[in-house]
């Protein structure tokens, strides 16, 4: 396979039985060494629309093969990118990044051939969905005329450039969650998996339009921002509630971006002054949800080098480390693999060991559970050999998440 040292073979392999100390929690639940397979826009797969059936099974199974080579565990695959599906749902469109067109049918199954493919390498396969984005532009006449979206329009708000579901009215909090455990219901996956998209990012100069939804939800909140994160807040809990209902096994894991607030806004927030703080941009009350329980896993974006001055990653560690004290919710770290080598990106980022250190610091702390990198293509091409550097220093052997 192109980009993967030869030499990282599916030798030395050993089950979480097997794992060396300092892998496993006390559950036995080895640690987390997982990648994130983007569909958006192609990002990581496929690889562009239009692919034949076979080409796109192809391509997907050169992924999985990619991370069991690398001997990592576990698979964050999106297969709900912008309010579309990458299986059969009964609730929303297939996603035109399969054929190129939104609604037609790609002739397989790709979540149900992941799951069953995934698990046949050892790999848990955690199925990743976006809440509230339906698409990368604002015409809601390019959508399919069946599509939710354009049956319901008043449940839409153009911003920045795109579409979202108003995350402040119940009956669309209600579909998102349907729509999204249909497929709880229907795969053996092992994870519901969420980003850092809730509230959109702010844009200069632009407001979101949910003064309506506000005037009929919004009394008894102090502010609006307020009323804002307890929606999303329910959207959690009620999506957590509901997972549990239908198959208890299947673990609730959110990624968001990695500062929750600057200490210099709260004095619980973390040594950084960065631009973008979740609590207060996106109203995602990242850190309740971890001290509330209403998630099993976290993997917080800490997609900055060690000693960068806003955002230190070495700084973000420990303060996500004391988060999930005590708490037993899993803190796995998401690396920004994607920086490594990039020319745009800082020096650090042009250092092959950059990412090894990462892990390396990683180990001083015991809450941390494991890393996810991002994402699936750089896993593979890997520009200047950082990835092949942290497995040859981390992960020696594989380790299974699944027998």
């Amino acid at each position: 396979m192109a980009g993967v040292a030869g030499a990282l073979t599916l030798s030395g392999l050993t089950t979480a039985g097997e794992a060396q100390a300092g892998t496993r929690r006390r559950t036995g639940r080895p640690a987390m060494r997982g990648m994130w397979l983007a569909t958006v826009a192609n990002r990581d797969w496929p690889s562009k629309a239009g692919l034949t059936a076979d080409q796109q099974r192809a391509e997907l199974l050169a992924h999985l093969d990619a991370a069991a080579e690398r001997r990592l565990n576990t698979v964050v695959l999106q297969v709900r990118p912008t309010a579309d599906a990458l299986w059969p749902s009964p609730y929303e469109p297939w996603a035109q990044y399969l054929t190129g067109v939104q609604g037609k049918d790609p002739g397989w199954d790709p979540l149900g051939t992941a799951v069953e493919e995934a698990h046949a390498r050892g790999l848990e396969l955690h199925a990743w969905f976006n809440p509230y984005r339906i698409a990368n532009h604002t015409d809601p006449n390019r959508l399919v005329p069946t599509h939710p979206a354009r049956v319901h329009p008043e449940w839409v708000v153009p911003y920045g450039g795109k579409l979202y579901y108003n995350p402040g009215l119940p009956e669309v909090r209600g579909f998102v969650q349907d729509a999204i455990l249909d497929a709880v219901s229907r795969y053996a996956i092992d994870a519901v998996h969420w980003d850092d998209y809730f509230y959109p990012y702010p844009v200069a100069g632009q407001v979101f339009a949910d003064d309506e939804a506000y005037a009929r939800y919004g009394a008894g909140f102090p502010d609006r921002a307020a009323w804002r994160r307890d929606n999303t807040d329910l959207l959690v809990r009620e999506t957590a509630e509901r997972i549990k209902e239908i198959r208890p096994a299947v673990r609730f894991g959110i990624s968001p971006f990695g500062v929750w607030r600057n200490a210099a806004t709260d004095p619980l927030g973390s040594d950084t002054t960065a631009g973008v703080q979740t609590y207060d941009d996106l109203h995602a009350d990242t850190r309740k949800w971890v001290r509330e329980g209403w998630i099993d896993y976290i993997v917080p974006q800490i997609y900055w080098h060690i000693g960068f001055a806003a955002a230190d990653y070495a700084k973000l560690l420990p303060w996500w480390h004391d988060v999930v004290r005590g708490t037993g919710v899993d803190l796995f770290i998401g690396e920004a693999l994607y920086k490594a080598g990039d020319p745009a990106q800082p020096a650090a980022w042009q250092d092959p060991a950059e990412l090894s250190r990462h892990l390396t610091l990683a180990k001083d702390y015991p809450g941390v559970r494991g890393h996810c990198f991002f994402s699936a293509k750089e896993v593979t091409v890997d520009r200047i050999g950082a990835m092949a550097r942290a497995v040859a220093d981390h992960y020696p052997t594989r380790v299974r998440t699944r027998r």
